[in-house]
């Protein structure tokens, strides 16, 4: 289990310049915006405007605080997300634009490249003790509220901690919201 404290991320400027980006974790170990096979990081967005492109990236976004955003990606009917609304799957390489709904907001991004990684992003509210299943090659739990102990010698993360795990079930303890990340290498069929 590797922990991933918030004030340890890293912070960099969004791939078209026009924010920062907060990465949690990245595969392979200091890999860049354009060779990464995976990628998990927080973003602010404060004003209207493109979504940054990411050729061959396939993403899921989650609005993590504030009054949400409609996503108009090209070809699509225009989608409004909210910290209520589930993880939103998307490709990273089509054009995408956000309009703030009223204000700006924190949104969790979870990248992987197609042909070589899948995931699945859950949402998770913990009130008490739940048993989770991670079943990926690699997965993350981050802590988007509140306070969590996870695992059998539990470790406490908070507000945007995470912490890397390998696939099995484990105990989480308290009260906030999380994502269940997993991340597994794409299989051929």
């Amino acid at each position: 289990m590797d922990v991933l404290r918030a004030e340890n991320h890293r912070r960099m400027p969004w791939k078209n310049g026009g924010g920062e980006t907060i990465e949690i974790a990245v595969f392979p170990t200091g890999a860049g915006l354009d060779d990464f096979d995976w990628r998990v990081s927080m973003a602010r967005v404060d004003t209207d405007g493109p979504f940054s492109a990411f050729a061959g990236i396939d993403r899921t976004l989650t609005i993590l605080d504030g009054a949400g955003l409609v996503l108009s990606i090209e070809g699509e009917d225009p989608i409004t997300l909210t910290e209520a609304s589930e993880p939103l799957p998307f490709r990273a390489d089509v054009p995408t634009r956000a309009a703030l709904i009223d204000g700006p907001v924190t949104d969790l991004n979870v990248m992987t490249r197609r042909g070589r990684q899948t995931h699945t992003v859950i949402r998770l509210t913990i009130e008490g003790q739940v048993e989770l299943t991670l079943a990926g090659a690699s997965n993350l739990v981050v802590c988007l509220e509140g306070r969590v102990d996870v695992g059998d010698d539990p470790v406490q993360i908070g507000p945007q901690d995470a912490l890397c795990l390998d696939s099995g079930t484990i105990s989480v303890e308290g009260r906030g919201i999380i994502c269940s990340i997993c991340i597994d290498k794409h299989v051929w069929v």
